[in-house]
């Protein structure tokens, strides 16, 4: 019983029914080009031998205008003897006496077209009495003689029961071999189907790393297997990322929220009538609370970048506009921590984009450079036009530490920070942000060394303008 379930959810089955589909036109097919095999040679060799009956039948013909009713009557005999067992004659008179032929009566069969006649030799002797059958012609003669030329069709009946074999037997293994081979065929897309399944199932329990094993033909299945594993290879990347980020989340909130409470609660416990006490308390809190939400701030914008809610609002975005405005702010505060920010704007290209977005990603990689780069040093803000297999650039270059090589993918992580104490201001989502921001827009952000320092350039593609 448990055998036969397997079997009936294999013929309930997608490619069961297209085997099963496909096998019966297949059928249908073989089974009319056996007809049109069949009638063809049965048909030519009817042919042939109607086309022998209507030369003895001319032969017969002027035997009885050159030499009478006596000549006809011995060539009749002459012909039905022993050695032409395969032709039938009857020549009788108008009464219907039998004068030659090899025939014991007139057969009762109804002439067809032309004269032809179809009829069983056993029921009137024949040709060794066989049980066959024969095709005739009759004719009345002058004097109304009746004269039956025909041919015993043992030989073709024969070939005919022996082709109707054939065929039935050549259909029959057609059917079995297409059945066959559609089971075959819907077995093996079944297995990987299942597999398909199992590997969902696994996924469903909460096993992420289980991937659906692929064929190696580079069929649609294979195709299907490989867009299936980048999908759960990207499932898998922002699981991870979540639970990265939930906790780091916990780890760089649970500080400032720490400090939050000790401040309020010291103003509270002291024992002081001092406005000022209170004030200052309550300005750094406010600080405090001003970071934490720069820091759910961008978080909110990394997601909303990374979910291509915005993709469909983008439009033509000036990028000299973007650059001006941010170096414009940024200005001032380089200047202040003692740096020197420079700005150089050799194009002025257009892509689609999201103005708000692009502007704070600038302002990220401005503030980065601004951060770390010490005092006295240089920090240089470059826009370009069309190059080969770009449409802008948009670099942001600093002679700061820089960022080792093993460590540029790792740093676009959110709350990924070189500073493993935390000392330096910051959240750790700035680069984070900018990624985000460039792979919605299709671009890409490329990190280089800067010798001394860091290269960071966002490269928007051709297709972006």
């Amino acid at each position: 019983m448990k055998a036969a379930v397997p079997t009936l959810r294999l013929l309930r089955t997608t490619p069961f029914r297209l085997a099963l589909l496909y096998l019966g036109l297949f059928v249908i097919s073989v089974g009319v080009i056996l007809a049109i095999v069949y009638r063809s040679t049965a048909g030519f060799l009817e042919e042939e031998i109607g086309a022998t009956i209507a030369l003895e039948v001319a032969g017969l013909q002027d035997q009885y205008r050159n030499a009478g009713l006596r000549g006809l009557v011995d060539s009749v005999r002459e012909r039905s003897a022993v050695g032409h067992t395969n032709s039938i004659y009857l020549l009788t008179t108008p009464g219907g006496v039998i004068l030659a032929g090899n025939l014991s009566g007139w057969p009762d069969a109804t002439p067809g077209p032309g004269g032809w006649t179809h009829f069983k030799i056993s029921d009137y002797g024949g040709v060794n009495n066989r049980p066959s059958t024969a095709m005739a012609v009759s004719f009345v003669l002058p004097g109304q003689f009746r004269l039956l030329v025909g041919r015993d069709m043992s030989e073709l009946d024969q070939l005919r029961g022996r082709m109707a074999v054939s065929l039935r037997w050549v259909f029959l293994v057609t059917v079995v071999l297409g059945l066959g081979g559609g089971l075959l065929l819907a077995r093996g897309a079944m297995r990987r189907i299942e597999a398909i399944n199992r590997t969902t199932h696994r996924i469903m329990a909460g096993d992420l790393t289980g991937r659906v094993p692929r064929g190696g033909g580079g069929d649609e299945i294979d195709r299907l297997a490989g867009n299936l594993n980048a999908m759960l290879d990207q499932i898998e990347r922002l699981m991870t990322g979540m639970r990265q980020v939930t906790e780091s989340v916990a780890h760089d909130l649970r500080t400032p929220l720490s400090r939050l409470r000790a401040r309020v609660e010291l103003a509270l416990i002291r024992d002081t009538d001092d406005p000022e006490v209170y004030r200052a308390v309550l300005q750094d809190t406010i600080l405090e609370a001003d970071r934490l939400l720069a820091t759910f701030t961008a978080l909110l914008s990394i997601a909303e970048a990374e979910s291509g809610a915005n993709r469909k609002a983008l439009e033509p975005v000036r990028l000299a506009e973007v650059v001006r405005l941010a170096a414009d702010l940024y200005e001032p505060v380089a200047e202040e921590k003692g740096l020197i920010l420079t700005t150089d704007i050799r194009a002025e290209p257009t892509v689609r984009g999201n103005e708000q977005l692009l502007a704070q990603a600038v302002s990220n990689l401005l503030d980065n450079a601004i951060k770390y780069t010490p005092e006295g040093g240089r920090i240089a803000l470059l826009l370009e036009g069309e190059g080969p297999g770009q449409a802008a650039r948009v670099t942001v270059a600093d002679d700061g530490p820089g960022i080792p090589p093993e460590m540029r993918e790792k740093v676009l992580e959110r709350f990924v920070r070189l500073d493993a104490a935390r000392a330096s201001p910051g959240n750790g989502l700035g680069l984070s942000l900018v990624d985000a921001v460039a792979r919605l827009h299709g671009a890409s952000l490329r990190l280089e060394d800067n010798a001394p320092g860091l290269r960071i350039a966002i490269l928007f593609p051709q297709d972006a303008g």
